[in-house]
């Protein structure tokens, strides 16, 4: 079920850090204020309180069985909201928070079910970033947070991104600029048990191995495998389609590592002349990495391409900062189409090839 947005139009107004007491206190009465993260801005709202927890739906236009985080200041907060706290939770608390991991426990009964899509798990996490700690603690409760935007979109990275998507549909957004690492955190089921990871993101599995002297269980739908029917999410963004841009995006992979840059490049140009026909009459834009910027320049200026730099293949962590808010900017530019290189599925590149592939709909074209 999505709750529909009844369309009522309110003053969305841009807090900053002098206007923490204010945006505590719409928290406070039931309210929704965007917040930042270190991950992407999150849409805000009283964690325990079953109505703020249906608005939140209802201003995404979010679908109700999917879960909500709720953040807290710090570790002693999570102590009621939990039928316990497992050691091995304790001790990745202790070595990842504040941070991007989420972890997923058994909830108490003052956890309302609308606030877990309706099931006896709560998904919990503490933020590196100081305004929302701050705000938090003022607002005395845990805060409710899916990422800031309608359901679906690009997830937000700046404040903008946020007033584009919900302005008039929430009462503020708590301003502290451009986030830092641009995806969701990492998701952990500590519920079951082994720990099973649902969602990867800054946060390595290779993270998570050291500190837990195990390797956790892997959720299949990461692993390609299809969803059963009646599949019921345990985290956010496992059963939706989401990052999405309005453009069709598809994503280009090499089988073998040896010439994969030229290889993907040959693609894309034989896809443009072969398969699409008057694709070039559309608005198209390639990803690429800034070391593979030279191979796309001259197909790029002859057939009007625009070339969009995610970041170094070295660092992918800087791709992660930038890949939302391109997709964004293709949104803006009336992009029709859009190419992209793939990347190493390891450490932090197994989270942004997560996020390039549920944005592409899973079309990815295999090189041999």
């Amino acid at each position: 079920m999505v709750y529909p947005y009844r369309g009522i139009v309110m003053e969305t107004r841009i807090f900053s850090n002098k206007d923490i007491e204010e945006a505590a206190r719409i928290l406070k009465t039931g309210g929704l204020v965007a917040f930042p993260t270190e991950t992407v801005y999150g849409l805000g709202g009283n964690g325990l309180d079953k109505e703020a927890a249906r608005k939140i739906y209802a201003a995404k236009g979010r679908p109700s069985d999917n879960p909500l985080i709720l953040h807290v200041s710090k570790m002693e907060e999570v102590i009621p909201l939990v039928e316990s706290v497992p050691e091995k939770a304790k001790l990745l608390m202790d070595s990842f928070w504040p941070g991007p991991l989420t972890l997923i426990l058994k909830k108490s009964a003052i956890v309302p079910l609308e606030s877990t899509g309706g099931l006896d798990t709560v998904a919990l996490r503490c933020p590196d970033n100081a305004l929302t700690l701050e705000l938090i603690e003022k607002a005395g409760l845990p805060i409710a947070g899916p990422s800031a935007n309608l359901s679906g979109s690009p997830s937000p990275t700046e404040a903008s991104h946020v007033y584009h998507d919900l302005a008039g549909r929430i009462e503020g957004i708590l301003d502290d600029g451009a986030v830092g690492i641009g995806v969701e955190s990492t998701i952990l089921d500590m519920s079951t048990e082994r720990p099973t990871l649902l969602r990867p993101g800054a946060i390595t599995l290779e993270d998570l191995t050291e500190v837990l002297g195990e390797k956790p269980d892997i959720d299949p739908t990461l692993l390609g495998k299809s969803m059963e029917d009646g599949f019921v999410p345990k985290a956010p963004g496992m059963k939706y389609r989401h990052y999405a841009p309005k453009a069709e995006m598809i994503l280009f992979r090499t089988l073998e590592h040896k010439g994969a840059e030229s290889k993907v490049r040959e693609s894309m140009a034989k896809y443009l002349e072969e398969e699409r026909g008057d694709s070039f009459q559309k608005k198209i834009a390639i990803l690429c990495a800034e070391e593979t910027k030279p191979l796309y320049q001259e197909m790029a200026e002859k057939k009007n391409i625009r070339l969009k730099i995610l970041g170094r293949r070295e660092d992918p962590l800087s791709m992660t900062h930038n890949l939302f808010r391109i997709l964004r900017e293709c949104d803006e530019e009336g992009i029709n189409l859009i190419l992209s290189e793939s990347y190493p599925e390891e450490g932090v590149g197994f989270a942004l090839m997560n996020r390039m592939k549920k944005a592409a709909g899973q079309k990815i074209i295999l090189i041999k």
